[in-house]
């Protein structure tokens, strides 16, 4: 089917939203657990690489801007120059990436978990660089604060986005 401008700028905003309110879900902590990564995997996975990228792009922007669509209500240039900044601004790789891989190796779903998880990698690289570099700590700390028990949540928001988008995709062809 072919989807019109409207009709992609609408399912962008959407995601955009979507992604919000699944920041807003947070549990505190040196890098808050959200279920922002799940919204970032299921925008990719539902509009695919070029719409899911200008979905995460429009949040990022929105939240740069100051409204506040981050975890706990926040906004502003100062969260993404803050120690979990690097997280934030580190979603529009993962998605750049995931846009890359799945335009040159296909949409199949091999293709885009291998994706998902060459983004998320990537995420996890610039978020503790970040990390390391405005809290002063290490990067082996950074990763032990960051990554590390962030690593079994993700794999779980990867498999039920992958999920949910399935169950999508089904019920757009009724």
């Amino acid at each position: 089917m072919k989807s019109s401008k409207i009709f992609d700028l609408t399912l962008t905003a959407l995601f955009s939203v979507i992604i919000c309110i699944c920041s807003w879900l947070s549990i505190p902590s040196a890098v808050p657990f959200t279920l922002q990564t799940f919204a970032v995997f299921l925008t990719l996975l539902v509009l695919g690489g070029k719409r899911g990228t200008a979905a995460i792009a429009l949040y990022i922007l929105l939240g740069a801007v100051g409204l506040p669509v981050f975890h706990s209500f926040t906004g502003g240039p100062g969260i993404l120059l803050g120690p979990v900044g690097g997280y934030i601004t580190g979603f529009l790789l993962l998605s750049l990436i995931y846009w890359l891989i799945t335009k040159k190796a296909g949409e199949n779903i091999r293709t885009k978990v291998f994706a998902l998880l060459a983004g998320i990698l990537l995420c996890y690289l610039t978020g503790c660089i970040q990390f390391a570099l405005v809290s002063k700590v290490s990067v082996k700390s950074a990763v032990l604060t960051c990554v590390v028990p962030f690593i079994l949540p993700d794999a779980v928001k990867l498999i039920l986005s992958l999920l949910l988008s399935n169950k999508l995709a089904e019920i757009s062809k009724v």
